[in-house]
């Protein structure tokens, strides 16, 4: 039976808190950071994080902004593209994973959407002997600035054929990232993947990604 749980997370002087879900006999665990403007809740990285539960990975949905933050982020929309705070607590974060007190030994995944995406490519050049792989959604790379070249772990990025302007960020965002990195586009999807079928196809190939890179 999975464990499913809400938890308090350490992430530097901050606790957030985060969903955990085990399967049986974790393959690895991925820990999401979700978009600008949104939560650990976001129904989009919900329903990724159900395949890759079904491909026996464990996944951590946390929120990465404390209450009090996220009630000044409403007024100012600033901390949500703060990507080097978002990135240092997505780093301590992954130190808690590596110690295996919550999930186990388990290699460790990122999966990053919008402005999480830069965060999650950043917390991978910080830890490059932590995490193996990287799964980017409608990410905005660019952000995450110099250390695209640091980046060591197979990285991911999926955008929609439809989302002209990201696209073209993702394009040379892989052309800055390690030789192990593809750009898949998703046929007729927009941003938010919002079309029949196409975050279902975001979801299949980042459980693949995930489960050939971590095993």
């Amino acid at each position: 039976m999975d464990v499913r749980s809400e938890v308090p997370v350490p992430a530097g002087d901050v606790q957030l808190t985060a969903d955990l879900r085990v399967p049986p006999e974790p393959a690895g665990v991925v820990l999401f950071a979700h978009g600008s403007g949104s939560s650990r809740r976001s129904p989009r990285n919900v329903a990724v994080a159900q395949v890759l539960n079904r491909s026996a990975l464990g996944t951590v949905l946390v929120d990465l902004l404390t209450p009090d933050e996220e009630v000044a982020d409403a007024r100012t929309a600033q901390l949500r593209f703060d990507i080097g705070r978002l990135a240092d607590r997505l780093s301590a974060i992954v130190d808690w994973l590596a110690s295996g007190e919550p999930v186990g030994a388990v290699p460790i995944g990122l999966f990053g959407a919008s402005t999480g995406a830069a965060a999650a490519l950043v917390a991978a050049a910080e830890r490059p002997d932590t995490v193996g792989a990287v799964v980017s959604r409608g990410g905005r790379p660019d952000l995450a600035g110099p250390a695209l070249g640091r980046v060591r772990a197979p990285t991911l990025l999926l955008v929609g054929g439809l989302d002209d302007q990201v696209l073209t960020l993702n394009e040379q965002a892989r052309a800055a990232l390690p030789e192990q990195a593809e750009l898949t586009v998703v046929p007729d999807a927009g941003h938010l993947f919002e079309e029949p079928g196409a975050l279902e196809q975001v979801a299949d190939a980042a459980a693949s990604w995930f489960t050939d890179h971590l095993g």
